[in-house]
């Protein structure tokens, strides 16, 4: 069976910025090549391209992950039949014990109504569901009450089986309480890391308070640090595309959550500290290969890390990186006799002009469309 793997390679400089921390609030790094690094965590990413595709997605075809599901599902019940409005949260509990999705109360939860309140149920665990999925579950409870019938787990299991949204089938989903209800992911995302060594830095800022009399007060209203780098990182992530196909079930559907990801995962940024560092930058290079065997991260191109490299009176790390992707991924390729069936490239300027020779070069839509194109007549449809 051929089978359609996208791998997506991504160089992107980010300047003095905090966009991921870890526990004490600094950037996250990670050890390569022996050298410290700056890293970005797959998880923060993840959740920028979800954020994403809030705007080029229309809502039904997005999921929400939530401990605050009887809150969800009790909103959707009191619209779609406002006269159950005062018992909609009552049935959104019903619905959610019976399906097995929810067997035991958050801790907050089971507390406040043993004091006698009625809130929401929620789950002691985040749960993905589809907004469709929420709304058949809704529709169930308000089935149930207004005929009298009792809810049946397997239909309601079934319930929260179908309909699938896009982020679901791309990052999958595992429900602890019913497995069966797991879906695989088909997206793959790997930690950004820095081509380069990275030191982390301290910014030390002071505030002035607005009221302070000039002439009869000292100081600072308050004092502070922010720990930070700058890096050009290497992002990729590979896409399943025929596991997407499987959860979607649709051609159509699986091209736009193609196209939609390779813009999103392109495009987005995590938000860690933006209005403090204003980083919102776009890619020095986009690199997507169409694979027929298995993905393959490149990143073994920077584990000797680059160096700043002189150009006259300038020095950068971008052209270097290219031009090491570049070869790198002509020689693993080579080497293993695994050529990419087709790819494509998107780039800024001459600085990674290296790699326009490994694929068609094209402004970022028309690659997204052409990806698009391809995967639809590989999945056996016309585009």
């Amino acid at each position: 069976m051929t089978r359609t793997i996208l791998d997506v390679h991504i160089l992107h400089t980010v300047p003095p910025s905090n966009i991921n921390r870890d526990d004490s609030g600094s950037p996250k790094t990670a050890m390569y090549g022996g050298v410290r690094r700056a890293r970005v965590s797959s998880q923060s990413w993840k959740r920028a391209v979800r954020l994403a595709f809030r705007r080029t997605l229309d809502d039904s075809q997005l999921g929400e992950r939530t401990k605050r599901i009887g809150e969800a599902i009790a909103e959707r019940i009191a619209d779609l039949e406002p006269t159950l409005k005062d018992k909609a949260s009552a049935l959104a509990a019903e619905v959610l014990k019976a399906s097995g999705l929810v067997k035991k109360e958050a801790a907050a939860k089971k507390k406040a109504k043993e004091s006698g309140q009625n809130p929401d149920i929620e789950s002691t665990y985040l749960l993905f569901l589809s907004h469709r999925q929420q709304e058949n579950l809704a529709r169930a409870a308000i089935e149930a009450e207004l005929t009298g019938t009792k809810l049946d787990t397997k239909q309601l299991q079934k319930l929260a089986d179908t309909d699938h949204s896009i982020d679901i089938a791309m990052f999958g989903r595992m429900l602890a309480d019913v497995p069966d209800l797991n879906v695989d992911a088909a997206v793959q995302v790997a930690h950004a890391l820095s081509v380069h060594a990275v030191e982390n830095e301290f910014d030390y800022y002071t505030a002035v308070d607005d009221r302070k009399h000039d002439n009869q007060e000292t100081g600072a209203g308050m004092i502070g640090t922010i720990e930070f780098n700058s890096a050009t990182l290497y992002r990729y992530a590979a896409v399943d595309v025929d596991r997407l196909h499987d959860t979607l079930g649709d051609v159509a559907a699986t091209r736009q959550a193609v196209e939609a990801f390779l813009h999103a995962f392109t495009t987005s940024m995590p938000s860690g500290k933006q209005n403090t560092f204003a980083n919102g930058t776009r890619p020095d290079a986009v690199m997507v290969r169409l694979r027929d065997t298995q993905p393959v991260n490149l990143v073994g191109a920077f584990e000797e890390p680059v160096r700043e490299r002189q150009f006259g009176d300038l020095a950068g790390v971008v052209t270097a990186a290219a031009e090491k992707l570049a070869d790198h991924t002509k020689e693993v390729e080579q080497a293993y006799g695994d050529p990419a069936v087709v790819a494509w490239v998107t780039h800024v300027g001459s600085r990674t002009a290296a790699l326009a020779a490994l694929g068609e070069v094209l402004p970022l839509p028309e690659l997204v469309n052409a990806v698009g194109t391809t995967v639809a007549d590989r999945l056996g449809t016309p585009a």
